[in-house]
């Protein structure tokens, strides 16, 4: 099986969406201490979406912030994944028992993003070694995805602290990520969670 990570570049935004945030936002507040319960993922795309993820397996539960995190991801995608890669992302909160769509702020809750790789490119400088534990598998953290199979082993991440604006605190919340290129849906991702912070 090819090892290639398109399942962990969700992963890879999300952390250049909050370092991007952290380093400009006033409206920001150190979370010294959080937890993450009840994390929970589904494929939410078309059957004829190439990119499907097969599996995801993240522990503890719940999972600590600052913490140790376990994880593990495979899936495939029948054609190759280049530049320009648009993610749709939907942030929801729930408030009294009603879910609300939590609006773009900063770069970050219900926003769009142009281009995935641009994205990647900025974290992770071409020719610059792929982070841990990508680079460790041979794994590449730069587009283009070639099409086949996607595995990462399980593999130990260290989670550490982080600026969280004040909206995205104590809660539950879905999201739902849509990957897409040239008009045409490629995957679509949804993940339920909720946050008990300090």
């Amino acid at each position: 099986m090819e090892k290639l990570p398109w399942t962990v570049t969700v992963g890879l935004v999300v952390a250049a969406v909050f370092s991007q945030v952290s380093c400009r936002s006033s409206s920001m507040r150190r979370v010294t201490k959080a937890q993450v319960l009840g994390f929970d993922w589904k494929n939410c795309g078309q059957t004829q979406d190439p990119a499907v993820l097969k599996s995801l397996e993240v522990s503890p539960d719940p999972i600590n912030i600052p913490g140790e995190l376990k994880a593990s991801a495979s899936g495939s995608t029948s054609v190759e994944l280049s530049s320009p890669l648009a993610v749709n992302v939907t942030l929801e909160k729930e408030v009294v028992g009603v879910w609300v769509k939590v609006p773009c702020v900063e770069n970050l809750g219900s926003c769009h993003y142009k281009d995935l790789c641009d994205i990647l490119n900025q974290l992770i400088p071409p020719g610059q070694d792929c982070p841990e534990p990508l680079h460790t598998y041979g794994l590449p953290c730069h587009c283009p995805f070639k099409a086949g199979s996607y595995s990462l082993p399980q593999s130990d991440f260290y989670l550490p602290y982080v600026d969280l604006p004040y909206w995205l605190t104590n809660g539950n919340y879905r999201v739902q990520g849509v990957l897409g290129s040239q008009g045409k849906e490629l995957a679509c991702l949804k993940l339920s969670l909720s946050i008990h912070s300090n």
